[in-house]
């Protein structure tokens, strides 16, 4: 059974109505005591990083994420969730994140843009990934929707299976044992997004 996390920061009903599509009941929760209970845990998310962590700490579930993390069982964070995986984020201020995944995140640097581009990155654009188990039967470059003013960046390189190029190329999923995460937003990205949790249901 999968669970999606309920901490007050997310659109839950998109991500419940994307795995029925699929034919797969998901829990939402809002108890970090059954985390335990679950094969598999997604952490949605939507909004700012460090309004995000203060919900998760209010709710007491950053222990049992981390003791969900290392019991080896997988983890999907989407978006903002993603990048709650990581280290630190630079948002609106220095805040710290789970630190399942070494790196931090960082506003896009439109410096580095050749071109003007609008920030926040918002619509479908190109994923291009690795071989993963997330991406079975995609092919390696395909289009989801994005919505999003920040982006990680992984202390390993390796740990980066999934980039996107926007004004410059960046990670927009990753890969850390069974620590998962991808910027954009499977549960509206039609097909191809499905795929994506279809896979991750056979993980």
């Amino acid at each position: 059974m999968i669970a999606v996390i309920d901490y007050n920061m997310g659109n839950l009903a998109s991500v419940k109505n994307a795995f029925k599509l699929l034919g797969h009941d998901v829990v939402v929760t809002s108890d970090p005591d059954t985390f335990r209970d679950y094969d598999k845990l997604i952490l949605p998310g939507v909004g700012a990083f460090g309004d995000a962590m203060e919900h998760l700490k209010e709710r007491n579930m950053v222990e049992a994420l981390y003791d969900f993390a290392q019991s080896g069982k997988y983890m999907l964070g989407i978006c903002l969730g993603m990048q709650l995986l990581f280290e630190s984020s630079q948002e609106f201020g220095a805040h710290r994140g789970l630190g399942l995944i070494g790196g931090h995140v960082e506003a896009f640097d439109t410096s580095r843009f050749a071109h003007p581009l609008k920030v926040p990155h918002m619509g479908w654009n190109r994923m291009f990934t690795t071989d993963h188990p997330l991406f079975d039967n995609l092919d390696e470059a395909h289009y989801l929707y994005f919505v999003h003013s920040f982006h990680v960046t992984c202390q390993d390189p390796g740990d980066s299976i999934g980039t996107t190029e926007y004004g410059y190329r960046f990670s927009s999923a990753v890969a850390h044992g069974n620590i998962l995460g991808i910027q954009p937003h499977p549960e509206k990205s039609h097909k191809n997004g499905l795929k994506i949790l279809e896979n991750f249901i056979g993980l």
